[in-house]
């Protein structure tokens, strides 16, 4: 087996570290290795150092400039790394023209160098001919409320019913872009329209549960959850558990929630688990909420001892990531705006210091983590220390709330450990009484109604950051005035100690 098939044998092992050392030792002696280079790019992407994983794609496109799928690499890379992919989305859509895949980087390349109404334009071209393209409808829709447009942002989708009416798909895009915004008359009157157009689905009938359970239709939501009773379904279920919850039946949540746990969809279901335990144990004493905690929590902060220059550096460049008007509808922000993409892949060289330094903190978070327990969802997964060297942020952005800004509370379930960096605070007169601004843990979503106090209040400080297990409630109280900018982040879970999912 050569150098290049046993690093490309790595790479489908999931160990681009290793596959590493093999393709620099090919690229010494043969640099004009077009497929090495290739694989020296998707490696160095896959262990987050995007800058270098485009250096490689663009040797590789050097040297095979008509291979579309190194051209696609390279310009999503450039993307990730925050640089300028315009023109390189520009060349592959001209050398694949029928790839919506390009055309929708292209889009998010145009929207990223400010070019918002172009970015507009060309998905409403290619939506036009491509009427079921969904992937372009989420984004044309995102780009539209993220801009401000919280009237007519779904109109494209709108739109592409009346085409094609009889295709479930569109009709559930649409109604889940008014879903995460609790829209719930809208969702109605696109449910009732997709049922005309389509007749009767399992999955319009889900949603119509969902809506009459959020919404607080409790005669409605008993129906369909009657109707539905044989359904096993992730979505139910977690209706189910949250209409329980709000109901006081606490016994019967937990039984709703329980069999989850032993799925890919454990880390869902383990934040509503906490707060079921809570109660239960409020009323009995239980301490099954206490094991779930490892009281007392683990919520640790570490003082990254960074400058007040490299504090003013790093809020530059965090603040000129913040472009858009609106946050994310499915995010937790109010009053204020979040960034996309995972910014810690981004080129600039403050973000690249703090990496290293943040990698540090994570590495002793897990260190000091208590004895491992196998079937925990924080304790119970594998520390190896060759894989803590190697974590991995599933997820980071930056967070800007303004005046009565504020996160609800919410939890991370593509993550291990979550993290707040504080970066920017605003003056104790400008918070207000305390907590005011503060980083809250263990308070259930509001909407639940449920007699439960945040179990931990941290007073953020600038330069601290705070790591968590990520199926931790958490919001941040709002604040008078002045501005709260952060820096977040997932660790990427690693495999349970069992093998088992939860």
């Amino acid at each position: 087996m050569t150098r290049v098939q046993l690093a490309q044998q790595h790479l489908q092992q999931g160990r681009a570290d290793l596959a590493i050392p093999l393709l620099r030792q090919q690229l010494e002696q043969v640099p004009q290795d077009a497929m090495a280079w290739k694989l020296a790019g998707f490696a160095w992407h896959e262990e987050q150092y995007e800058t270098e994983a485009v250096h490689a794609f663009s040797q590789a496109a050097a040297l095979q400039p008509s291979d579309a799928s190194t051209l696609m690499a390279l310009a999503q890379s450039r993307f990730f790394a925050g640089y300028s992919a315009v023109d390189h989305f520009y060349q592959l859509t001209t050398l694949t023209p029928g790839d919506l895949n390009a055309y929708r980087g292209l889009a998010l390349a145009l929207a990223a160098d400010g070019e918002y109404s172009l970015a507009e334009q060309l998905l409403v071209q290619n939506l036009a001919a491509h009427p079921l393209w969904l992937d372009g409808h989420k984004l044309l829709s995102s780009m539209r409320f993220t801009s401000g447009d919280a009237s007519h942002f779904s109109d494209n989708y709108r739109q592409a019913c009346t085409q094609q009416p009889q295709q479930l798909a569109l009709w559930l895009d649409w109604f889940r872009s008014h879903a995460q915004l609790k829209q719930w008359p809208q969702c109605q009157q696109i449910l009732g329209l997709a049922e005309q157009r389509c007749g009767k689905h399992l999955q319009l009938t889900l949603a119509r549960l969902f809506v009459a359970a959020e919404s607080g239709d409790t005669a409605k939501a008993a129906l369909l959850f009657a109707e539905t009773s044989q359904v096993q379904d992730p979505v139910r279920a977690m209706a189910l558990t949250r209409f329980q919850l709000r109901h006081g039946e606490l016994k019967a949540a937990e039984q709703s929630a329980l069999p989850w746990l032993q799925t890919v969809s454990a880390t869902v279901f383990w934040p509503y688990i906490s707060l079921i335990w809570r109660m239960l144990g409020a009323q009995s004493g239980e301490q099954r909420a206490w094991w779930l905690d490892t009281e007392p929590m683990q919520v640790k902060a570490f003082d990254l001892q960074l400058s007040t220059t490299e504090l003013n550096v790093l809020c530059s460049v965090l603040r000129s990531l913040h472009k858009a008007k609106a946050p994310f509808a499915q995010q937790s922000v109010r009053g204020g705006t979040q960034t996309d993409q995972n910014i810690l892949l981004r080129h600039e060289q403050p973000l690249h210091l703090l990496k290293h330094k943040l990698k540090t903190a994570v590495q002793s978070y897990v260190e000091q983590l208590p004895t491992a327990l196998a079937t925990h969802p924080l304790l119970g997964r594998t520390r190896d220390r060759s894989l803590q060297g190697r974590c991995r942020f599933s997820g980071s952005w930056s967070t800007l709330l303004k005046t009565q800004g504020f996160n609800v509370s919410h939890t991370h379930p593509s993550g291990w450990l979550s993290a707040a960096l504080h970066l920017e605070i605003p003056t104790a007169k400008q918070l207000g009484q305390a907590p005011a601004g503060w980083l809250q843990f263990g308070a259930p979503p509001a909407e639940l109604q449920l007699p439960l106090d945040p179990q931990l209040q941290h007073q953020p400080q600038a330069g601290t950051l705070v790591l968590f297990p990520a199926t931790l409630w958490h919001n941040t109280v709002p604040f008078e005035s002045g501005e709260r900018l952060t820096l977040a982040f997932d660790i990427e879970p690693q495999p349970f100690i069992s093998g088992e999912p939860g």
